[in-house]
């Protein structure tokens, strides 16, 4: 669990709350680790993706020239993500 980043530990407090017997079934298998470890991974690997994408169509204004826009819509792009992520690997 020391590796186990925010989407592994969001999904296991969904696991936990949503599908409990999931859940339970996973930790009496000793798969639980594995199994958030790999969906922790997938999320960071899409995350990557989406954000390249993102600014591939909506490319982030000039940091230098206006750093409050560049933070603005660099922190759209990350929330825009991480809905994406949430409904596609972590709540399912």
């Amino acid at each position: 669990m020391e590796q186990l980043g925010k989407y592994g530990f969001l999904r296991r407090d969904y696991l936990k709350n949503h599908q409990n017997s999931t859940y339970q079934v996973m930790l009496l298998q000793d798969i639980i680790g594995e199994h958030l470890l790999e969906v922790d991974k997938a999320a960071r690997e899409r995350e990557e993706v989406i954000l390249k994408q993102l600014e591939e169509k909506e490319p982030l204004p000039d940091k230098k020239a206006d750093q409050m826009a560049w933070v603005r819509a660099a922190n759209q792009h990350r929330a825009i993500a991480e809905e994406i992520i949430l409904k596609e690997l972590i709540y399912v």
